[in-house]
Order: structure tokens, then C-alpha cells, then sequence
């Protein structure tokens, strides 16, 4: 058994030193001695077992607040106040100098938390290392100066989550859709280098990597591209190519008629289709930002976009190579095929492709093999976005969200026509929903008392945000000449600052949520699976919407419901929870906390059901939100995937399917690295079935865990969900 202590690390418990230091505040009065030597055996018996029960590593703090309740439930309430008055003394001392030993940690690899914060990150590594370390300024100048003290007091207890702190110093946002068509046309600036318009696809694959990596330098979210953006570049290499062949042939006098000609002209462009592509794949793999990670990126694969079908003809042929790629892989270091998380696909289901007579539902069959054995892509439906994303106009649009799953709003430009590209967001503040309602039936004991509480919640994650807008008000394009000079989302003059992007709807801010089951089953005890708790649901869903619509008219500024992808936060929600509120079966019993508007992964449903679902309540999460299905090895039942994609296309938005895709370094094997609980700490840990390895630097999984694929490991709650999610297929 572990704890955690205040810089992060963890150390085996040892009993005696709870004992030792009630003790300590037992014989610092010179009144007669409250406690007994049984009596603080008692006590540090009682610390031990309840740490067991609660199956998970406690912090220092929550283990000094149990030792406190225990030394008055003694009766030894003149120990309790020295026990007391010796903890905030200590915690003075160390509030004199916050970062330090955070630091230390990092540099020596003990901290626990942030070596499990990001699942994408590797936190030996030097620039991650670096990145952390300014991160931890970071949080430490923002908490103490730049953030209201009730913003700051709320997300350390788990009210609310204030995401990316340890950015919000630097005035960057959070994630944004790259302006790739106008950067490519029109040339762009990379480190002070003029890139004029490339003269070949290959190059402009090339070009598109450099500038995906310097977009990720200057923000700290995810962006997206679109294959549409390189495919006229398709086009440019067929021409060159063209007339490459007839010289070849006039140089050696030969004659080659019409269809040989074209048939040479092809073949030739794929390779250079095939080269352009693998450029983008392992640039992308290798390339690190200066995080200290592969640029976060989403391609979006949309025939939609093309403008002529000859366009449309070339952009099938990309997304075809792009595919068929990603089903080989990328070798790791022991030349093994494995999954890369990066870059994420979004492939779009329309009607050339979802019907077994469509022009493109070759395409729609490569997809689910690929995603059978590599988790990617995930799909969008045409159909069902036109519905749900209209504009102004009432003209329904279709297009890529940004990241995991945060979406912008629709938007038309002063001369009414759709602009997705070039836009972004400015930042995300989580509500708790499950604190809420624990909040308000502990309060009064009344469902109805929730309203109230989740009234005060919002304004207080209203004022949250708008921290966030006004830290980017006054931003000079200086900060970031990628973004918002050269192209990436704006083409500002030096010196000129973005404010004129943070109105109208240009921009987003989000309003995250988490934990909607877990929230609706403590206020009246049903499950979003059933019809009364589905419906309460849906209400609360709305009365979020409600808020963001009232200060988006007050205010002019575009704020939207983002159903938050929860990484390390479903862990720390979860702790916060049972601090607060102890063990609550079905609702605090678990290290985690539910996503967003999910059914709960233990819940026995199928994948069918769950998608219908889910579908009422992603229409009600406008800035973003992915439904799932976890399903088995579906690599030699490519039929059922397929019949997963049709349900997609007819009934949800946005919706990926889960499978596992893992391989041990020591024995070879690849198929379900597992999970099991390791009998000496209790803690959750990755095994190999077959050769019972447990070194995670001598094996590869992949799971998704928030809506992307994860690659290295994850914490204690994260990991516990992972194991026990049920199959939906």
C-alpha cells in the first residue's frame, strides 16, 4: 500500500509514522496526556484499514484530515489542535516556496501524478521534462496571481476543473483547425523562411508536417488538417509527371500510345501519392514539439470537400494510401508493426460511400479494417452533422472537429459563406456534475435543491472562462507569427492583436462537463438507461446550454456545451469526490468518474442501444462530444464493423469503435496486454498473459482513453476504468 506525498512522489504507508506524529502532539501539551498508547495504535490502525478499503493511494492531506477525525473521536481534542496547529504551521513554511519541490521530483522522475498525467507523454525524457518544469511556474504564478482565489479553491477541490494551467501564463489557446489550403496556395513563413506554393504533392505533405509542428509549438491543444487542402497538389505532380514520361520517351525515340501513356502516368503518381503520404505518417510519429510530444493532429477524410470530381477522384486516391498506411503501422524499435496514437483520422460517411453500390464503399471496407486493427478511424456522419450544425442561415454544415472531439459552431463570414478553417478555441473550464448533486442532497436532501446548486456551479465556471478570454484579450500577433501572420489562422500585421477573433462566434469557449451518469443516479437513483433517469439527463444537458446561450447574447462571445475528454481529471474528480463525500455506492465507488455523457462501462448494453442512446445527448453537447462502442478483436469479422458504420451513419454524429491493439517485446506476444492488481502495493498494473511481464518499457498498448489513442500508461483511476469496461459487441 502507497501514498502520495505533497511533491507528487510515492512512498510504501508505514503505520508508524502516523503514530509518531500523534505522539508527538500528544506530549507537546503540558496538560495531563489525552491518548493512551493503545489509543494511538487504535488510531493508526484505523488510517491503515481505511487506506486498504479505499483501494487506491491516498495523498498526505487526506490521511492527516482521517488522523485528526480519529483523534477526536478519542476525545482527545487538546492533541487534535496542536495535531492542527502543527499542519498549518508546516503548511506555511512550505507555501513560502510551492514549486520547488515539485521540480525535484520531476527532474528525478519520482512524481507519480505528472509521470501519469498524459498518456502521450514520456516524462523521462528531457523536453518533457523541461515542458513540466515551466508548467509547474506556471500553475504556481497563475494560482497565486493571475486566477480569482474562488476559481483557484474550486478546481483544487475538485468543483470544477480550470484545464491547461500550467499553459495559462502565456497567452495561447487551446486547439484550432489549421488554415492548410491558404498556407500551401498563398505561401507562408516558417522561422523567419519564406515556403513558397510547393511544386509537387510530396513536397506539399513536406511542407504540411513543418508547419503542423510549429502550429503545435505556439498552443497547447490539438489541431486539424484536411487531405482536401493537399489534394490539388495531386493534380500538380500528375502535369510534372506527364512531362517527365514524354521526354523519357522522346529521348530514346520511342512511340507509346494514348493508354500506356496515361496508365505510366498513374502508376508513377501513386508511388509519388504513396511517398507524400509517408512523409506525413512517420514526420508526424517522430516529429516532437517543444513539449516534448508528437504534435496532437486529426486529418479529416472528406469526399464532401472535394469541388469536381476529378478532385473527388484524387482525393480517394490520398485517403485510400493514407489508410491503407495506417493499417501497416509504424515499427517500433524492436521492428515490430505497431499502433501509433498520431495522427488521428476522421474519415466521413456519405452517401458515395456507405452503400455497397457506392462509388467509394471500397473506401468504407479498407476504414473497417482499418480500424479493426488499428483503432482509427473514427466516423462522422454526413447525414447526421447536416441536421445537427446549421448555420445562421439554417444551412446545415459538415466538417472536422478539433482534437479528440471539440467542436466549433457553424459559422458564416460578412459575405455569408461557411469558414471552419482559421478558427479555434479559446480554452475549456469543467463543471463537476457528480460534486454538484452530492453538493445539493447533502445539503437538503432534495433533488430539486440541485438546480440551485448547479446555478452557482455555472456562474462560477462562467467567471472561469472568462479569465481565459480576457488572459488572450490584447494579444499581439507577435507571440506567434505562425498563427496569426502567416497563415495557420490569420494573416494579422505585425504588432496587431487578435482581440477581433475572440468575438462573434470566431472563436469558442468551452464549457465542459463530466460525470452525467454518476450525477442523475445521486439525485434520484436511476440510470441514464432508464427512462426517468434518461430524462433528467437530457434536462440537465439543457440547462447547460441554456447558460451558454444567455452569455453568449450578453457578451458576444461563442460559448458551447464540450462533453470534456477526461484524462487525468476523471482520477482527481474522483479523489475530490470521496474526500468530500466518502464511499457513495454507485456514485463515489469508483477512482474515476464517468466522461462526459457516457453510460457508465460497467453497464451491460449493446452497441446498438448505446449509440441511439447516446445520440439524444450528443445533439445536446454542440461543442464537442464522441460516443463509443468497446468491442472484442474484429479483425476477422470485418461484416459486423461494417454494420456498426451503417447504424453510425443513420443515427449519431460522431462515434469511434474501441478494440486493443497491444505487443510484449519479451515474448512477441500481441494479442490483450491485461491488467491485474500487483499482490505486494495493491496498485493496477499491465501483465503479459503469456510470459507475465509487467515492464512497461519492454511492451506496446494502445487504448483509447478519452476519445485518442494513449500509448504509454495511465493512472490509478484511469487504469481501473480501462478494466472494467464491458463489451458493447
Amino acid at each position: 500500500m502507497r501514498i502520495i506525498k505533497r511533491n507528487g512522489s510515492e512512498v510504501l504507508f508505514d503505520r508508524e509514522k502516523i503514530k509518531d506524529a500523534v505522539r508527538k502532539a500528544k506530549e507537546a501539551g503540558k496538560d495531563k496526556h489525552e491518548l493512551t498508547e493503545a489509543d494511538i495504535d487504535d488510531i493508526g490502525r484505523y488510517v491503515e484499514e481505511y487506506c486498504k478499503k479505499m483501494d487506491r493511494a491516498l495523498s498526505v492531506e487526506e490521511i492527516q484530515e482521517i488522523v485528526e477525525s480519529q483523534i477526536m473521536e478519542h476525545g482527545a481534542f487538546e492533541t487534535a489542535k496542536r495535531y492542527i496547529r502543527f499542519r498549518f504551521t508546516r503548511n506555511l513554511v512550505r507555501k513560502s516556496n510551492t514549486t520547488d519541490n515539485q521540480i525535484l521530483t520531476l527532474l528525478e522522475c519520482n512524481n507519480e501524478e505528472v509521470k501519469q498525467e498524459n498518456s502521450n507523454k514520456n516524462p523521462t525524457v528531457n523536453s518533457v521534462q523541461r515542458d513540466y518544469m515551466a508548467g509547474e511556474v506556471s500553475k504556481d504564478i497563475t494560482e497565486r496571481l493571475l486566477l480569482p482565489p474562488e476559481v483557484v479553491e474550486a478546481h483544487k477541490n475538485g468543483i470544477l476543473h480550470f484545464h491547461d494551467m500550467d499553459y495559462f501564463a502565456q497567452h495561447m489557446h487551446n486547439c484550432d483547425l489549421v488554415n492548410l489550403e491558404d498556407m500551401l496556395q498563398n505561401g507562408t513563413v516558417i522561422s523567419e523562411t519564406m515556403i513558397e506554393r510547393p511544386h509537387s504533392f510530396s513536397t506539399a505533405c513536406n511542407i504540411a508536417t513543418q508547419i503542423i509542428a510549429q502550429v503545435a509549438s505556439n498552443q497547447y491543444g490539438g489541431q486539424s488538417i484536411s487531405l482536401e487542402h493537399l489534394v490539388p497538389f495531386v493534380d500538380v505532380s500528375r502535369e510534372t509527371i506527364k512531362k517527365q514520361i514524354k521526354e523519357e520517351i522522346d529521348a530514346v525515340g520511342g512511340v507509346c500510345d494514348k493508354e500506356k501513356f496515361d496508365r505510366l502516368v498513374e502508376d508513377r503518381l501513386k508511388l509519388e501519392i504513396s511517398r507524400g503520404v509517408q512523409t506525413i505518417q512517420y514526420q508526424l510519429v517522430t516529429l516532437m514539439t517543444t513539449n516534448g510530444q508528437a504534435p496532437f493532429v486529426t486529418i479529416f477524410m472528406y469526399l464532401g470537400e472535394a469541388r469536381n470530381d476529378k478532385e473527388k477522384h484524387d482525393l480517394a486516391l490520398v485517403i485510400e494510401e493514407m489508410i491503407k498506411q495506417r493499417i501497416q503501422g509504424v515499427k517500433n524499435e524492436a521492428g515490430v508493426w505497431i499502433t501509433p496514437a498520431f495522427p488521428k483520422l476522421i474519415y466521413v460517411l456519405e452517401d458515395d460511400n456507405i452503400t455497397e453500390d457506392s462509388p467509394y464503399w471500397y473506401l468504407t471496407e479498407l476504414a473497417a479494417r482499418c480500424t479493426a486493427k488499428r483503432l482509427v478511424p473514427d466516423y462522422i456522419s454526413e447525414k447526421m452533422m447536416l441536421r445537427l450544425k446549421k448555420d445562421r442561415n439554417g444551412d446545415g454544415h459538415c466538417y472536422t472537429c478539433m482534437g479528440c472531439r471539440s467542436f466549433l459552431t457553424p459559422y458564416v463570414d460578412e459575405n455569408n459563406q461557411p469558414k471552419y478553417y482559421g478558427r479555434f478555441n479559446q480554452g475549456v473550464v469543467t463543471i463537476n456534475l457528480v460534486d454538484a448533486a452530492c453538493t445539493a442532497m447533502e445539503e437538503e436532501n432534495n433533488p430539486e435543491h440541485f438546480w440551485d446548486v448547479l446555478s452557482q456551479r455555472l456562474d462560477l465556471c462562467h467567471k472561469a472562462m472568462r479569465c481565459r478570454h480576457e488572459r488572450l484579450k490584447g494579444t499581439p500577433s507577435d507571440v506567434a507569427p505562425i498563427l496569426w501572420q502567416y497563415g495557420a489562422l490569420a494573416r494579422l500585421k505585425k504588432g496587431e492583436t487578435i482581440d477581433k477573433l475572440l468575438y462573434g462566434g470566431y472563436s469558442t469557449l468551452s464549457l465542459g462537463y463530466a460525470g452525467l451518469w454518476e450525477c442523475v443516479y445521486r439525485l434520484i437513483g436511476k440510470k441514464l438507461t432508464e427512462k426517468e433517469g434518461e430524462e433528467l439527463g437530457l434536462k440537465i444537458m439543457q440547462r447547460l446550454n441554456d447558460a451558454c446561450a444567455k452569455w453568449k447574447a450578453e457578451e458576444c462571445i461563442d460559448y458551447s456545451i464540450y462533453g470534456t475528454p477526461l484524462e487525468s481529471t476523471t482520477y482527481k474528480f474522483a479523489k475530490c469526490l470521496q474526500k468530500r463525500f466518502g464511499i457513495i455506492e454507485g456514485v463515489t465507488d469508483k477512482n474515476y468518474i464517468t466522461n462526459s455523457y457516457h453510460v457508465h462501462v460497467t453497464e451491460p448494453i449493446n452497441a446498438f442501444d448505446k449509440l441511439a442512446l447516446e445520440s439524444k445527448f450528443q445533439k445536446l453537447s454542440p461543442g464537442g462530444a464522441i460516443s463509443y462502442v468497446e468491442v472484442p478483436n474484429m479483425q476477422n469479422n470485418i461484416p459486423a464493423v461494417l454494420e456498426v458504420i451503417k447504424f453510425l451513419y443513420d443515427n449519431i454524429m460522431y462515434a469511434e469503435l474501441n478494440t486493443k491493439s497491444d505487443y510484449c517485446h519479451v515474448c512477441g506476444y500481441d494479442g490483450e496486454i491485461q491488467i491485474v492488481k500487483d499482490e505486494n502495493n495493491g496498485k493496477l498494473v499491465w501483465e503479459c498473459p503469456k510470459c507475465k511481464n509487467r515492464d512497461q518499457d519492454r511492451m506496446n498498448v494502445a487504448r483509447r482513453t478519452c476519445g485518442y489513442i494513449g500509448t504509454q500508461f495511465w493512472n490509478q483511476g484511469r487504469t481501473q476504468e480501462i478494466q472494467e469496461r464491458v463489451l458493447h459487441l
